[in-house]
């Protein structure tokens, strides 16, 4: 019995690649509802805080980009948060806030 072999042309599979790439640069470190879940620790179950800790702000891309950065440049004084904004990169920064302004 003879194997079959099936001849790709180059073009395709590069062009295949390219057209992938994109998605695969998308799926590269953890995505922001991923992150999110760590915020939770403080700022209470899926970030609705009853505590001393503010909530997160859902729907509220902006605002949380502009805060975070603040943050991680220490123009936002803080017990605790401008050590944890200061291990986001700003790419990070904005997923985060991207899921966050995705819930209502």
């Amino acid at each position: 019995m003879r194997a079959l072999r099936v001849i790709v042309p180059p073009l395709a599979v590069l062009g295949a690649t390219l057209f992938a790439a994109p998605a695969a640069l998308a799926q590269d470190g953890p995505s922001g509802q991923a992150m999110v879940q760590t915020c939770y620790v403080c700022h209470g179950p899926d970030g609705r805080s009853a505590g001393p800790v503010p909530a997160l702000m859902r729907g509220q891309k902006e605002f949380v980009v502009r805060q975070m950065l603040d943050f991680k440049a220490d123009r936002r004084p803080a017990t605790i948060m401008n050590r944890v904004a200061k291990g986001y990169s700003d790419e990070q920064i904005a997923a985060i806030a991207d899921y966050l302004a995705s819930l209502k």
